[in-house]
């Protein structure tokens, strides 16, 4: 017979799976003493209660009352489980009030911190500080990968161009159009544009126009794909995507490079950059943002954003203005 090592760590006992509503029934009888008592508090049968006390006392492998006509007593077992069942009872009202609606942040996705619907999120938090927010950007995803996500519950909502018709969307995800986001041409003080007032489409056509960060096969590669086409620009997506400071600087010392970029885009640079924002007319294109959701979310905060955007004043340009033929309507999320 082998000998027991005695340094062994000792294995550890497999808790039993405890019956939440039996642990609710044996707190009502110590809350109450009498099983009737109990059951007309949890609006069931004292028999129901019975059967659920007994279920917990097999389960546990202890008695936990004693009966008597004064009422039901705790056994010493009994005396030495109620407070861990008591804790218990907390710990999960605690979980399902971490889930409930309007008890957890509302969390949506934008595909940039800097662009139109980061800003309309910062409106509605300040209009709604009530409602917590959690903004996310998903990493390396297109519209179809942040779609998947909140049909998933994985965010509440994404702001994305949708280049689908919603016939194609899967089922309960709904998609508006809540937010066009005009074009400027940038530029540096040296381009020869940088002192125009406004230019048009045509005066674009034969520009250098670097927009680095297109990746083939995403929603914002298919828009400025049909742009390109549709007026005859030159869009290079040459060189690696070191972000927007980078962009910038590169800007600020070119005599011949320029960019595209949202009117409600946000853009910081140092003062001797001197980079000109220079609106675009004839028509004016403009980036068309769709509010994503799911139709069977029921989290409070979703509801107050929708309503809250269909209250901002001028979200969309109606007149000179160009989108690609896949953009719907706008529409009233």
């Amino acid at each position: 017979m082998a000998e027991q090592r005695h340094d062994e760590e000792p294995q550890p006992q497999v808790v039993a799976d405890i019956d939440l509503g039996a642990v609710r029934a044996f707190l009502a009888v110590v809350d109450d003493r009498y099983f009737g008592e109990a059951a007309a508090r949890l609006r069931m049968s004292q028999q129901a209660v019975s059967k659920r006390i007994a279920a917990l006392e097999r389960d546990l492998g202890v008695r936990l009352f004693t009966r008597a006509p004064r009422g039901a007593s705790l056994t010493v077992d009994g005396q030495a489980f109620l407070p861990h069942a008591r804790d218990l009872m907390r710990l999960a009202e605690r979980a399902v009030g971490s889930v409930r609606p309007g008890r957890r942040a509302l969390r949506v996705d934008v595909l940039n911190r800097r662009i139109g619907p980061a800003g309309l999120l910062r409106d509605f938090h300040r209009a709604q500080p009530e409602t917590e927010l959690d903004v996310v950007t998903l990493v390396e995803s297109d519209a179809a990968a942040a779609i998947a996500a909140v049909e998933a519950g994985t965010v509440d909502a994404t702001f994305r161009a949708v280049t689908v018709p919603p016939e194609e969307l899967p089922p309960g995800i709904r998609a508006a159009r809540v937010l066009d986001d005009p074009h400027q041409l940038l530029t540096g003080p040296a381009h020869p544009l940088a002192a125009a007032r406004h230019v048009t489409m045509a005066d674009l056509s034969g520009l250098r126009i670097w927009i680095p960060g297109i990746v083939p096969g995403t929603e914002w590669a298919a828009y400025y794909d049909v742009l390109a086409a549709e007026f005859g620009l030159t869009i290079e997506r040459i060189g690696p995507n070191f972000g927007t400071d980078h962009l910038l600087d590169v800007l600020a010392d070119s005599p011949t490079l320029t960019s595209l970029v949202g009117e409600r885009t946000r853009m910081i640079w140092p003062q001797d950059y001197d980079l000109r924002r220079v609106p675009v007319r004839d028509p004016t294109p403009v980036y068309p943002h769709f509010l994503v959701w799911h139709t069977d979310n029921p989290h409070p905060g979703l509801a107050a954003l929708r309503s809250h955007i269909a209250s901002v004043p001028n979200r969309h340009r109606t007149t000179d203005a160009w989108v690609p033929v896949w953009a719907a309507e706008p529409a009233t999320p």
